[in-house]
């Protein structure tokens, strides 16, 4: 890359990242700790009864899952700032060893809940259910000896036992794998003799014992742990040795580490040598199960470099994102799962027969998912284009694809058809770096015109564009959504898109992939917000105006849906509008760092989270604007949530919607989410966060189940209107 253009907090390292200034306690949360109440929100879907028992199991995985990365993460930044010698508060007055301890403060009777949750509720009935997770104890001797027969032709062979001694130093413990710690007394001697025994991955997490279940029968399972049946059987990797004890244990290591890119000259040799220094990176974080073997204990916090304030208990399960398998279970009974559910695809794109294209210049499209088929749409965008002989060329830009993503290979034909396609691959997208290094590597050897992105910025935006020949004279075609190219969330993720070839969108989306790809430093654009150029000082200037309508008397109201939500400027323009009186309603799914309903400063502001079935992802931004009809105010939707990366450390794209049939769609959108009494939460001033109550027994219904039931009726009028 020769071009270098001028970065705003390129090198200010995620886990400090907001701009200097004093601090407030009084106005902002901890960021670390808010994010700590979305993951008790999480597991809250565990606990809940009325959450399908499987579902259950799933959650327990995704609490701990979530929580694998935040250590990696915000864990890991903290811990390299302490580190360093960084003592200076956050917003809210806290410095990294307090965030630290106030951290561990709240995970540790987070992970007692969890386990209560999983022995003295769900593991009971799920073996009502005929699930049954078993210790070796608990097994019969038929079923012991399935077992056996199991681990000598399947896990034995892999197995690869480490003792350590002087000839052999403590080994290296890759992150997030689940390891057995082995005591050992040699026969002629009794000191102690360590060694690890690491259990595979990419092997089923739990075992069936039982034999099949008869045809016509309900099924049964019968199921052992990966790591119990290891720990049962391994006399046979250590024979003529006395086992003194076993402790499963599971190591957490920094994934927050520097980069350069300035002084970089291949910014994919940087982007290597980074997941090469994340494998060996400091440990953050051992757990380990019941009652620990002290002496392992005190080897294993030694030799990691690791204090005690870094060791957590799991009362029940060492690793409970192997439950997915359990959650995955083919049983008789659907009231044991959510409702199955297929996107269905938009109206406006039902007749799959129909040129994508004519339909798009007859009108908008926006797309709601995933309610809304992502194959039908954004995907048929693309495959359309490039099998059309009109098309002369494809720009993209890929933050995360996830295996078998149909783009890549549509990309390469697109290429071996001699259309101009452009890719933009973001490689620094965290812990999609290796995968997105693959596909750069492909789509540069069929001839696809990619590009890394701008240095120092992470490109984030969701954008497509399509040069097209039609009849009348080029026209440029695009999509810009607010989730990834990825047709896996895209069925688990509630987010947005826009089919659009309105010339003056598509014109600034021309604009921007000529930023991304010749490093121009346009800074001005039509209609799109651009961050980091554009899009802070325009929402700024918004939230701002809100605050003058309601001075002069005027209609004001800001609604704003996102996953997260910390930029200092942005919380304190919207205190300012508060104060002025703007009504302001927050739909944040994530942490939140402005503290609402505080008299004479927040007192206007009301922060919801809507935590559920499917992950909410999506971007709505709504200003009233003095309209006296609210459906008249101005809607956005993109990318960016208002953090300070988003908004001055990424390239982010939001677009207006400006169809009154889709600001209609928008604003009903809204309003579902802001009274959802089923799956929504609202944010008290402390920081904490209470579930709403549904009183009326029939109204027990989420914002999720509504958007089904509303996508269906869409349908089926659609089908009447054409059989009709």
């Amino acid at each position: 890359m020769t071009s270098k253009p001028t970065v705003i907090g390129s090198s200010v390292p995620d886990a400090v990242a907001s701009p200097p200034g004093e601090v407030s306690p009084e106005e902002f949360l901890n960021r670390d700790t808010s994010w700590l109440e979305f993951n008790r929100r999480v597991l809250h879907e565990a606990l809940d009864s009325r959450t399908p028992l499987l579902e259950r199991v799933r959650f327990l995985g995704i609490f701990s899952s979530n929580l694998d990365e935040y250590f990696m993460k915000r864990v890991g930044g903290l811990k390299r700032q302490m580190l360093r010698g960084w003592n200076q508060q956050s917003p809210d007055g806290m410095t990294p060893a307090q965030t630290l301890a106030a951290i561990r403060n709240m995970v540790v009777p987070l992970l007692k809940q969890q386990g209560d949750c999983f022995t003295g509720e769900i593991r009971p009935l799920l073996a009502a259910q005929g699930i049954h997770l078993l210790t070796w104890a608990d097994l019969n001797e038929e079923e012991r000896a399935n077992g056996a027969k199991y681990f000598s032709a399947n896990v034995f062979p892999v197995l690869t036992p480490l003792a350590v001694d002087p000839g052999n130093p403590f080994p290296f413990i890759s992150n997030l794998s689940t390891s057995l710690g082995v005591v050992l007394h040699h026969p002629d001697r009794n000191d102690n003799l360590f060694a690890r025994v690491k259990v595979p991955e990419g092997m089923p997490g739990w075992v069936q014992v039982n034999t099949v279940t008869p045809a016509g029968q309900a099924p049964v399972y019968r199921m052992i742990s990966l790591t119990e049946l290891i720990r049962a059987n391994m006399q046979d990797l250590f024979p003529d040795m006395a086992i003194v004890d076993t402790m499963g244990f599971r190591i957490t290591r920094n994934a927050d580490l520097e980069r350069d890119e300035e002084d970089a000259d291949d910014l994919m040799e940087l982007i290597e040598d980074e997941l090469r220094r994340r494998r060996f990176a400091n440990a953050v974080r051992v757990e380990h199960g019941k009652e620990p073997n002290a002496w392992i204990m005190e080897f294993l916090t030694r030799e990691l470099g690791l204090s005690p304030e870094d060791v957590y208990e799991m009362p029940a399960e060492l690793d409970y994102p192997d439950l997915k398998q359990i959650a995955d279970l083919n049983v008789g009974n659907p009231s044991l799962k959510y409702e199955p559910w297929t996107p269905i695809a938009p109206p406006a794109l039902a007749d799959d027969e129909t040129d994508i294209f004519s339909v798009i210049r007859s009108g908008d499209v926006m797309v709601h998912m995933p309610y809304e088929s992502f194959n039908a749409s954004v995907e048929r965008f693309v495959r359309q284009a490039v099998d059309d002989p009109k098309v002369l060329a494809i720009k993209m830009s890929l933050y995360r694809t996830g295996d078998g993503s149909p783009f890549i290979p549509l990309l390469i034909r697109a290429a071996e058809q001699r259309k101009q396609v452009a890719c933009l691959v973001e490689l620094k997208a965290r812990f999609d770096e290796e995968r997105n290094i693959q596909v750069a590597g492909a789509l540069e050897k069929a001839g696809v015109h990619v590009v890394y992105g701008v240095v120092g910025l992470k490109t984030h935006a969701k954008t497509t564009l399509v040069v097209r020949q039609d009849p009348d004279g080029i026209r440029s075609y695009c999509h810009i959504g607010t989730g990834n190219y990825h047709a896996g969330t895209a069925r688990l993720y509630t987010d947005l898109g826009l089919l659009t070839c309105d010339p003056e969108i598509t014109h600034d989306v021309v604009e921007l992939f000529h930023y991304l790809t010749g490093r121009s430093l346009k800074r001005d654009y039509r209609k799109l917000l651009v961050a980091p150029v554009t899009m802070q000082p325009r929402f700024l200037e918004m939230i701002d105006r809100e605050a003058e309508h309601a001075r002069q008397g005027r209609p004001a109201h800001i609604v704003a849906k996102m996953n997260s939500l910390e930029e200092r400027k942005v919380v304190r323009a919207l205190y300012r509008a508060s104060k002025a009186g703007v009504k302001i309603d927050l739909i944040v799914r994530g942490f939140c760092t402005l503290r609402p309903g505080v008299k004479g400063l927040s007192e206007n502001i009301r922060v919801s989270s809507v935590i559920g079935r499917f992950l909410e992802h999506s971007r709505i931004f709504y200003f009233r604007n003095g309209q006296e009809d609210a459906v008249h105010g101005e809607f956005y939707i993109g990318s960016a949530d208002w953090m300070y990366r988003n908004l001055l450390a990424r390239v982010e794209a939001i677009v207006p919607i400006e169809k009154q049939p889709l600001k209609q769609r928008l604003w009903d959108i809204l309003q579902v989410l802001l009274n959802d009494n089923r799956q929504g939460w609202d944010l008290l001033q402390d920081g904490t966060y209470v579930q709403r109550n549904v009183t009326d027994p029939t109204k027990d219904i989420g914002s999720h189940q509504i958007f089904m039931n509303l996508t269906r009726a869409a349908k089926a009028a659609a089908d009447r209107a054409a059989a009709g």
